[in-house]
């Protein structure tokens, strides 16, 4: 199974994701197609998404099950950890990180991350 989701993208590459994909909503393509052919429309996503984003996730023997990359300007951006694919924020341009909750912060006696009261 391949999913491709794209924002913002022009038109001809929406047109050229729907000669292989199922545009099952807008933006939102679908499809079971093999590692080559992936890879090939992968290329041509970044090649012509401009300005706009891009995500794919596909169906891997992995422990997730599968995996997934990102591609434009969008501020997810998929991290390993552990074996283990995440999406990492980057942060927003020109605004303070301060009142961020980080994995050394205390609220109310409680570290984060910790299910543990210290009463």
């Amino acid at each position: 199974m391949l999913v491709i989701v794209v924002e913002a993208a022009p038109p001809r590459l929406r047109g050229r994701l729907a000669v292989w994909l199922l545009e099952v909503h807008a933006g939102v393509y679908v499809g079971d197609l093999s590692v080559k052919v992936r890879e090939m429309i992968w290329r041509q996503v970044a090649a012509g998404i401009e300005e706009g984003s891009a995500v794919m996730a596909w169906s891997t023997n992995t422990e997730q099950g599968y995996d997934f990359t990102t591609l434009g300007t969008d501020r997810r951006v998929p991290v390993e950890f552990d074996g283990v694919k995440l999406v990492s924020f980057l942060p927003v341009a020109g605004v303070s990180s301060d009142g961020v909750i980080t994995g050394e912060s205390k609220v109310n006696n409680i570290e984060c991350g910790s299910f543990d009261s210290q009463e």
